[in-house]
């Protein structure tokens, strides 16, 4: 073996300290391999980047990380949505946000409906986002699409939080309900409408996340199992998961960071549609 050494051009000791430390690295992946594990329990859909951002392993760069974990059987299958949720409304407001420069909370707020079928029942969930924060305010799940559920998830974000001065949704009829509108009217939150799917693309990609990265992985069995899991999903996304949009903090820190912030030091998002 010396001999070899010699011919290759490196010491016994070097061989024996690369052994020790590849050994040190074993083991730290072993238990970061653990800590992956209970994430996914909590966050099933966590896609491999942000379980890094959200892990932050100190002793492994990012993109060896990615490498590691899909070859260790990490990485997700995803699945499309084509069931439609809304009807269009005939009532008519026009869109009010987009190219709109924001920087704090409470300014836009956008809406969108999602289906989940349990079983041979289909059940519909409301969610309404903080467009700057990423914070779900307010949701709601029921077995039908009446306006009621829309209000039920608009109670529960002013219940918590301040009036936004823009609430923005597509052109479902739940959205131009009357006692839905009527409750932005009171709160003077100006009505904004999405002519297209793109054009309400914050509160789609709730959607997509929600269904695609807790629920599909807790598969309920029982509307109960819907809700609680529902609750789980949504205080997870706001606690825990990381968005790069806000510098890899979750919706609470993020707002309490901004919160630190000189008004003039506070990042502007601009309110583009998925096409831009």
């Amino acid at each position: 073996m010396n001999q070899l050494y010699e011919s290759i051009g490196i010491s016994k000791q070097a061989v024996h300290q690369y052994a020790q430390r590849q050994t040190v690295f074993d083991n730290r992946l072993m238990q970061l391999m653990e800590e992956a594990d209970d994430l996914r329990k909590e966050h099933p859909g966590c896609g491999v980047e942000k379980m890094y951002s959200i892990l932050k392993p100190d002793f492994i760069g990012r993109d060896r990380f990615v490498d590691t974990f899909m070859q260790l059987g990490y990485r997700l299958k995803r699945k499309k949505n084509y069931k439609r949720t809304t009807i269009a409304g005939k009532i008519y407001y026009p869109n009010a946000i987009k190219g709109m420069e924001i920087n704090a909370p409470s300014v836009v707020w956008q809406s969108d409906i999602t289906y989940y079928r349990v079983g041979d029942r289909f059940y519909y969930a409301v969610f309404i986002i903080d467009v700057y924060t990423k914070k779900i305010v307010g949701y709601h799940v029921s077995d039908n699409m009446r306006g009621t559920a829309n209000i039920k998830a608009l109670k529960m974000a002013l219940k918590d939080n301040k009036a936004p001065k823009i609430h923005h949704s597509d052109r479902g009829s739940q959205y131009t309900y009357k006692s839905y509108t009527d409750l932005l009217k009171a709160n003077t939150t100006t009505i904004s409408v999405a002519l297209s799917a793109q054009d309400n693309a914050y509160a789609e990609r709730i959607n997509r996340t929600i269904k695609e990265e807790f629920l599909d992985h807790w598969k309920p069995q029982t509307f109960s199992q819907l809700q609680s899991q529902l609750n789980k999903a949504v205080k997870n996304y706001n606690n825990k998961r990381s968005h790069d949009h806000l510098e890899k903090r979750n919706p609470e820190e993020f707002i309490n960071y901004w919160s630190t912030l000189k008004p003039e030091e506070r990042p502007v998002i601009t309110i583009f549609d998925n096409e831009n």
